[in-house]
């Protein structure tokens, strides 16, 4: 299957909308109609820092989707890209989607410049784990985290 990796255009809402609300579904996070207004906003704002890749197949589909932005790192002296979100259809997963998507991020970052890209995962999402573990590193940092 071709996959083709594209930011994501602001004719798009409603296939990358299907796609993220898989994602929420999948952490039971459910994607709320003002919160995937507020998330699409930031996408199609060239002066938020958050972007968008999708996948699409060759049918022109929607099939996954990379939510990333750039951040500051003040001890190296250099920037970063941290990709929040990576998501692809269950019904078109190990098919080299995933890996398509995060390999369109590490490309980004080589052509800004970027040190280095980072995400976490679920503890318990082996198989997303498969594949991060063939494409990165493994960090010996634990991640803290306070609502507020």
């Amino acid at each position: 299957m071709p996959i083709e990796v594209r930011p994501v255009s602001e004719s798009e809402f409603f296939p990358w909308h299907a796609v993220y609300t898989g994602y929420g579904e999948f952490y039971e996070t459910p994607l709320h109609d003002e919160k995937a207004v507020l998330v699409w906003s930031w996408i199609i704002d060239p002066a938020n820092e958050l972007e968008c890749l999708v996948a699409v197949d060759d049918e022109g589909s929607v099939i996954g989707l990379a939510h990333f932005r750039e951040f500051a790192r003040p001890l190296e002296g250099n920037r970063g890209i941290y990709l929040d979100d990576l998501f692809v259809l269950p019904e078109k997963r190990t098919s080299g989607v995933g890996r398509a998507l995060i390999e369109a991020v590490y490309a980004v970052g080589r052509e800004r410049g970027i040190a280095v890209v980072t995400w976490i995962t679920a503890k318990d999402n082996e198989t997303a784990r498969k594949l991060y573990d063939s494409v990165a590193s493994k960090t010996k940092w634990v991640t803290y985290e306070k609502v507020l």
